[in-house]
C-alpha cells in the first residue's frame, strides 16, 4: 500500500513538475515556489470541501483506505459500510473525496520536498539560504502527521482546527517564499516602516479569526446562529463558553464524555461572528495606510476586494444556512486573505531596509 500511495503521489507531482521543467521562466526554483503555491491554496480549498460534505471519514484509517491504496481496491468495504449505514461517514463518493484530498497532500509534500533538495544543491547559484525550503520540507511533514491523527482520532475539533491553522501556515510560508524570490518592489526607502506593527497586526488577527472559524466548523456550530446581526432573535443568548471552548474532548461531547449542549455552540458561533468585525477593522485601517503608499496601493485595493467578499459570503452563509458552495468559497476567502496579508508584510519589511 505504502509504495503505491507514494508511486501515486509521485505521478500526480510529475504533471506540475514537468511544467516547472518546460518553463520558459528565467528561474525554474521560482516557479517550482509558484507552482507549489498554487497548489496549496487548491488543496486548502479541496480540504474544506473534503470538511463541508462530511468526508473526513470517508476512509476510517490512514494513510489508506481500508488497508489498501484507492476506493477501487477497498470497494467492497466500503460498500459494506455504506450499506450498514446509508447516510454515515463512510460512502463510496466521500471515500473519493477523502482520498483525493490526501493524494493532492502528498503530492504538494513531493513539491516541497522538491523545493528543498533543489535549494541544498544549487546553494551556491541561489540568492537566498536553503534553511526556509528546509523549515517547509519538515512543516509539512508536521501538517501530515495532524492530517492523519485528523482521521485516527476521529475528527477530534482540537486535532481538526490545527490541521486548518498548519494548512494556512505552509500557504503563508510559501507566499513568503515565493515573495522572497521575486524581490521586485521598488518602494521608496524606509517609507514603510510605520506600516509593520500594522501589517503583523492584521495577519495575526486574521489567524485568530480563522482559528475560529475552524473552531465552528469542526464543531458543526455554524447554523447554532439562525439570523445575523442578532443571534437566535437577540444580541446576547444563552452561551456556555466553558464547554464550547474546552479544547480536549470528543465531538459533539464535553470532557467528560456528555452530549455538548446546544448553549456551548451557540457560544462557539457568537465569538467567531463577533471578532471578526475586530478583524474586519484591523484589517481595514492597514489597508488605509498602505494604500497611501503608491508601492502598495495596488496589493491594499485586492485586500480590501477580498475582505468585503469575505464578509459577505460569511453573512451570507446564516441567511442561505449555510450552501455548500458559499462555505468552501468563505473558506477561500480566508485563505487569499492570508495570502495577500503574507505578501504585504513581507513587502513592507523589505521596503523598510532598502
Amino acid at each position: 500500500m505504502w509504495i503505491q500511495l507514494a508511486i501515486t503521489a509521485f505521478l500526480i507531482a510529475l504533471l506540475p513538475l514537468s511544467l516547472v521543467w518546460a518553463s520558459r521562466d528565467s528561474s525554474k526554483y521560482r516557479k517550482l515556489i509558484s507552482i507549489t503555491l498554487f497548489l496549496t491554496f487548491d488543496l486548502i480549498i479541496f480540504g474544506a470541501f473534503t470538511r463541508l460534505t462530511d468526508s473526513g471519514l470517508g476512509c476510517p484509517d490512514w494513510p489508506g483506505c481500508y488497508g489498501e491504496a484507492n476506493p477501487f481496491q477497498s470497494h467492497a468495504a466500503i460498500k459494506a459500510a455504506q450499506d450498514l449505514m446509508p447516510t454515515g461517514p463512510v460512502t463510496l463518493k466521500k471515500a473519493w473525496i477523502e482520498m483525493i484530498h490526501r493524494y493532492l497532500a502528498m503530492s504538494v509534500g513531493v513539491l516541497v520536498m522538491s523545493q528543498m533538495l533543489i535549494a541544498w544543491w544549487q546553494r551556491q547559484k541561489l540568492q537566498h539560504s536553503p534553511w526556509l525550503p528546509t523549515f517547509l520540507f519538515f512543516f509539512i511533514c508536521l501538517q501530515g502527521a495532524f492530517g492523519a491523527w485528523t482521521v485516527t482520532l476521529k475528527l477530534q475539533p482540537v486535532i481538526v482546527t490545527i490541521h486548518l491553522l498548519l494548512g494556512m501556515g505552509l500557504l503563508g510560508l510559501l507566499t513568503w517564499s515565493f515573495a522572497r524570490e521575486m524581490q521586485t518592489l521598488n518602494g521608496p526607502r524606509h517609507a514603510s516602516t510605520n506600516l509593520i506593527p500594522l501589517a503583523t497586526l492584521a495577519l495575526v488577527m486574521l489567524g485568530v479569526q480563522i482559528a475560529l472559524g475552524g473552531w465552528v466548523s469542526t464543531n458543526y456550530a455554524a447554523l447554532a446562529c439562525h439570523d445575523y446581526p442578532l443571534c437566535n432573535g437577540v444580541f446576547a443568548p444563552e452561551m456556555d463558553f466553558e464547554h464550547g471552548f474546552t479544547l480536549w474532548r470528543h465531538l459533539g461531547q464535553k470532557a467528560n464524555g456528555d452530549f455538548l449542549p446546544f448553549s456551548a455552540l451557540v457560544a462557539i458561533q457568537w465569538v467567531h461572528r463577533t471578532f471578526a468585525w475586530l478583524v474586519f477593522v484591523s484589517v481595514a485601517v492597514t489597508v488605509y495606510q498602505a494604500r497611501k503608499i503608491p508601492a502598495f496601493a495596488d496589493l491594499g485595493n485586492k485586500i480590501l476586494i477580498v475582505l468585503f467578499i469575505q464578509l459577505l459570503t460569511g453573512i451570507s452563509t446564516v441567511y442561505f444556512s449555510w450552501p455548500l458552495l458559499i462555505a468552501v468559497l468563505h473558506n477561500a476567502g480566508a485563505a487569499l486573505l492570508v495570502l495577500l496579508l503574507t505578501m504585504l508584510n513581507y513587502r513592507v519589511r523589505r521596503a523598510a531596509v532598502i
